[in-house]
């Protein structure tokens, strides 16, 4: 299926590895050029080299988005290298399991205010473009009570802007969506620390999910790029679980 992405102009905040590379990675496939950030400068440049081996343009730039002015910076140097923008993916987060106060400050300027200040920034843009789209990646943990309270609430917080968001931009042709990827393994993530770490935990989980595995990145990946396509013309404001049937709740 073609999704007419080829030569649109995505930028993915948060895509030197993980979840966020494969993100990329799929955008480049289509023939979308991107726009990518990270706060490692290694991860980040070994994506960016293989986003170009697909033939796209790249801009690749350190950043730290709890900091507005570092966030800024990035978005104003991607628009000016891609020459438009007609994606954003907001794929940042602190990853803060506890529940102290650092926690909860890390996850309200990453996870929360970096896609709120993202937003504000690119909706213009878009607009400029004609329309566009725009997605948040949450977690199944913002749909349900879990042991990180912090990580949960702020990303329950993204489901709430980005509805918002969906209603207020409808008339200028803008879609706001949000993906909740449920667990998810790859090279040097969490759930690859838990199985080696803590096996019992990894496996009460890997129990939970009714097809008997973890996800994984290009999974998460596959769905963003569809709903950013005008094949989901007419879906806004939803969220869609990626979990293989992980979280249990009817909504």
């Amino acid at each position: 299926m073609d999704l007419g992405l080829r030569d649109r102009s995505v930028i993915v905040a948060g895509a030197s590895r993980g979840i966020g590379r494969a993100i990329a990675l799929a955008f480049a496939e289509e023939g979308s050029h991107l726009a990518i950030c990270a706060r490692n400068e290694g991860p980040l440049q070994a994506t960016a080299g293989e986003l170009r081996e697909r033939g796209v343009k790249v801009c690749a730039r350190t950043a730290d988005v709890s900091h507005a002015q570092s966030l800024d910076r990035f978005l104003e140097e991607a628009r000016q290298e891609l020459g438009r923008v007609d994606v954003l993916v907001n794929n940042t987060s602190a990853l803060q399991p506890a529940d102290d106060e650092a926690s909860w400050e890390a996850s309200f300027q990453v996870d929360l205010m970096a896609t709120v200040r993202a937003c504000r920034k690119v909706v213009p843009w878009l607009e400029e473009a004609g329309g566009g789209s725009i997605i948040h990646i949450s977690s199944t943990a913002a749909l349900e009570a879990g042991a990180a309270p912090a990580y949960s609430a702020l990303k329950a917080a993204l489901l709430s802007h980005s509805k918002n968001l969906a209603i207020e931009l409808a008339s200028k042709n803008i879609r706001v969506n949000t993906v909740a990827p449920g667990s998810i393994e790859f090279p040097g993530g969490l759930w690859e620390a838990i199985a080696r770490d803590e096996p019992q935990q990894y496996e009460q989980i890997r129990a939970s999910i009714p097809f008997g595995r973890l996800g994984t990145p290009e999974e998460v990946a596959n769905t963003v790029v569809f709903l950013a396509s005008e094949r989901a013309s007419w879906i806004t404001g939803a969220c869609l679980p990626v979990d293989g049937g992980q979280h249990k709740g009817n909504l």
